[in-house]
Parts: structure tokens; sequence; C-alpha cells
């Protein structure tokens, strides 16, 4: 008997030669008379950036300043995220608007007001609550219909309006220029909400945001192009540090670069996996079966796709007696109509060998196979559980005594001598 491990994406020669002997040494214990070979097609058949990457954008070094844009990009980042964010450092630090730091000292605003008479963010809030949905007609309504926000704006309107953080904000905003920095935070939210809300079905630039922005901003009596003090200063530098835009856009070469193997392999097999698929129906075949093919992740997704498709032929691969698919992604793909062999819907061919589908809860790379092959007596599934996150689990298989114990399992089920 014999063994031929098929490892997964992103695996080049040191990473396959540590995780081949592992595989092996686990093997041999327990079937002390087969041979166990590997098939590695990671540096042949595996990804490269044939122009060195020059593709990429800001594939220099990283740790560049940002771009001009960028704080602003942040901002819309944390807004987005959390639309009150804004208002919520109103609503804690207010304003600092002379020596002493205190609101009431604001020059525009009166700290001997009367009781009873409404304060400047009152009114803005007042404002704000009179506000009824997408208005008919006008710029305001086009824009919202054409960006895509008009379903979520009247929510949008809504929560912020009622949030404790504009409540807080208005109770602290005294005087006239703290009203009308309130009125631009405020717009900001809802903006940023009905962002949110509309994700990806967002048809927006930033200049129709930034458009929407003043059209609101001015309904509450203020001037959006009026400069931020507070909220804006600490938004700005908060922004660049805790969302993940400007990072990715200082590293984004060298993610590239990193990210090349595991996910170029995949697309890569997507557009020319016949040559992968060849190279394994060689290495298969160059010695006499029977042969148990144990496939990790793509690795799997190749060798599903190879046996379907010499099976669907009437050419069966000679020799294979039981496909092992571990962490792998084929389930999913036959759902998405991506495999190569199978079309969604139908069965496995005829001459399909059994297959032992192994996956992790955790792993998120790993599918499951029987319910999508229902009634077929060919196919099960096996859970294992590493107590890894992801995606650490994604290679813990590999040391877990469970594995080999199910394949002694499956090999002795299909009476492989």
């Amino acid at each position: 008997m014999r063994f031929l491990f098929v490892h997964g994406t992103g695996v080049r020669r040191e990473r396959h030669d540590t995780l081949f002997a592992l595989v092996r040494d686990r093997l041999t214990a327990r079937f002390p008379g087969a041979t166990v070979d590997s098939c590695f097609w990671g540096e042949r058949y595996g990804a490269t950036l044939s122009a060195d990457g020059r593709s990429v954008p800001g594939l220099g070094a990283p740790g560049t300043a940002p771009g001009p844009d960028e704080e602003e990009i942040a901002e819309w980042g944390l807004l987005i995220a959390d639309p009150l964010c804004e208002l919520r450092v109103l609503a804690e630090a207010g304003w600092d608007t002379a020596a002493g730091g205190h609101p009431d000292d604001d020059p525009d605003g009166d700290a001997f007001a009367m009781p009873g008479v409404q304060s400047a963010g009152d009114r803005v809030l007042e404002l704000l609550a009179a506000v009824r949905g997408v208005p008919d007609g006008g710029e305001q309504a086009a824009l919202l219909l054409g960006t895509g926000l008009a379903a979520g704006f009247p929510a949008a309107l809504e929560g912020v309006s009622r949030s404790a953080e504009a409540a807080r904000a208005g109770d602290r905003a005294v005087g006239e220029t703290q009203a009308r920095e309130l009125a631009k935070a405020l717009a900001r939210a809802v903006t940023a909400a009905a962002l949110a809300s509309a994700g990806a079905e967002a048809d927006c630039t930033g200049a129709e945001r930034d458009r929407l922005v003043e059209l609101i901003t001015a309904r509450l009596g203020g001037d959006a192009r009026f400069p931020g003090a507070r909220a804006a200063a600490v938004l700005g530098r908060l922004a660049l540090r805790v969302t993940t835009q400007p990072l990715l856009n200082a590293w984004r070469g060298s993610l590239t670069v990193g990210a090349t193997p595991a996910l170029g392999d995949i697309l890569r097999y997507q557009a020319r996996g016949a040559d992968l698929r060849a190279f394994l129906h060689e290495r298969i075949t160059a010695e006499p079966g029977p042969t148990v093919l144990i496939g990790h992740s793509l690795g799997g997704i190749a060798l599903v796709d190879l046996l379907a498709l010499a099976a669907a032929r009437g050419e069966p691969v000679p020799g294979v007696e039981l496909l092992v698919t571990v962490g792998s992604q084929a389930p999913f793909l036959y759902e998405l109509g991506a495999l190569a062999g199978v079309v969604p819907g139908t069965k496995l061919p005829y001459a399909f060998p059994r297959w032992l589908n192994v996956y992790d809860r955790q792993d998120v790379l790993s599918y499951l196979a029987e319910p999508v092959f229902p009634g077929d007596p060919r196919v099960s599934d096996q859970e294992i559980g590493s107590r890894q996150p992801f995606p650490a689990c994604h290679s813990a298989y590999w040391k877990q005594d469970s594995l080999y114990a199910r394949i002694e399992r499956a090999v002795a089920e299909a009476e492989i001598g």
C-alpha cells in the first residue's frame, strides 16, 4: 500500500519538508509496511510575482508617512464603524474655548442665561429632530437616492437624534461657535450611520458624502466648512492609530508579497489548474497501487477535480482506492460551481473512489462533504478539534492522533491491503 501526500496552498520547500516529515512518521508508525511519498508542487505550480510586484501600489519600504487624504479616510472609517464616536468626544470632553477650558467661557455664549431659555445646542437638536426622512425633491433627495443611502437615512436620523451622546453634546454647546461645530458633528454622524446601513450597497464618493454633510449641516443652522475643534482633532489622531486602512496602505506592498504564496496559489489553480492536475496524475500513476491520496487544503481540491474529471471520462486514475481531504474547500467550491470536476446539482461520477473528508469547526477553510453529496455511501465527514483558533487550526490536523486513527479505520473499511 502506498500513501501519497499532496500539500496545500502557500507551501514551499522548507515548509513542505517539515510538514511531510511529520505526516510520514505518523503514517509509518501505523502502517509499517506502507510506502509514504509526497507530491511537492509548490515551487513548480505555485504562484509568484512575475513582474516583482510592480502592479502593487506602494510596494516600497513600509512605514512611509500617510498620504494627504489618509487622515480623512481614516476618520470616516472610524465614523462608519461607530457613527456616534465624534459626538461622544464632544459629550465627554466638551470644548476648549478659552484659557480656562470651560464652555461657559465661550465669548459667543451667555454664562448668566436665564433658566428656561433655550441654549444654542438645544436649538440645533430641535432642528435635527424636525428633519423627517428623505425630503421630496431638491439636491439632498437626489443625493440620497443617487448614492443608495435613502433607505437607511430615516433610521440614521432617528438613531442620532435620540442618542444620549447627542443630548449630552447639546447640553455642553452653550454658545454659537459650539453650536456650529455640533451641527457639523451631527451631520457627519447621520451621514456615517446611513453609510454604515448601506454597507457595500452604497454608491457614494467622497465628494458626494461631503456635500451631503454640508446640506444637513446647513439645515441645522451650521456651516460644514467651519473648521472642527476638539472632536476633529481627537478623532483624526485616533483614527490613524486604530483603523486598518492607513496601516494597510503603508504596508500594502509587503503584505501583498507575503500573501502571494497562499492566495496566489488558489487563484493560479483556478486559472491554470490543468497543469497541476496533470502533474498529480503523473505522480499517482508512477507506481502501482493500491494508493491512498491525502490532500490538504488546495491539494484536496486538485485531487477531487482530478479524480472526478478522470472518472467522468471513463478513465479513472489507476490504483486509487481512497481519497482523504483535510481542511478542504472542495465541497464549498462544488456549491459555488467553481470545481472543475463536478457541476453543482450532479452526483460524483460512478468510478470516483471512497472519500474521507476531515474538518475542524474552527478552521474556516474546511467544509462538509456529506451534506452536498447526500446519500452517497462513498463520502464521509470526520470532525477533528485541535482546540486552536484560526489560522493555526488549519495546519494543526497533522499532529492529531485522531486524524491518523480515522485514516486507519477508513483503510480497513476499504479493505486496502
